[in-house]
């Protein structure tokens, strides 16, 4: 991959079910220049969790929400964090982009994310559509 020029601020969105592929994700985006958010890897300890992860959600350029069938079923805080996303990205232009559903595995997509294009992060080229749409929103970020 093409590393960017500015290092995008993006926002991981997920269940803890779904750790391993989040963190996975999580190393390829750092690879290729992207600055991500993870509570695992960016929460210190005494911090208020809630309060910095809504602060990183709404400082963030991109909130990524990786979707799977546990993500779909779980009733915890993940749930909130996507909350805190589609508010932000209501009080912004039409056709910007703020919210990209990633789906890690074959499961539906919740009615509140519909409107957004998602990408299959599971397909053989899922990553590189992932990365492209993430270098667009840097190139529209110049403009």
């Amino acid at each position: 991959m093409k590393i960017l020029k500015r290092a995008l601020k993006v926002f991981l969105i997920h269940t803890h079910r779904d750790r391993k592929a989040v963190h996975e994700l999580y190393s390829c985006l750092v690879e290729d220049g992207i600055s991500p958010w993870l509570d695992s890897e960016r929460l210190l300890p005494g911090q208020d969790w809630r309060h910095e992860i809504r602060r990183s959600i709404l400082m963030s350029d991109i909130a990524i929400v990786c979707l799977s069938r546990r993500f779909i079923r779980h009733h915890g805080y993940c749930q909130e964090e996507l909350k805190i996303a589609l508010q932000k990205a209501k009080l912004l232009s039409d056709g910007e982009v703020f919210i990209i559903p990633v789906r890690l595995e074959e499961c539906d997509v919740p009615e509140a994310l519909l409107r957004w294009h998602r990408v299959d992060l599971f397909s053989t080229d899922g990553y590189t559509k992932l990365f492209r749409s993430l270098r667009a929103q840097v190139e529209v970020d110049k403009k």
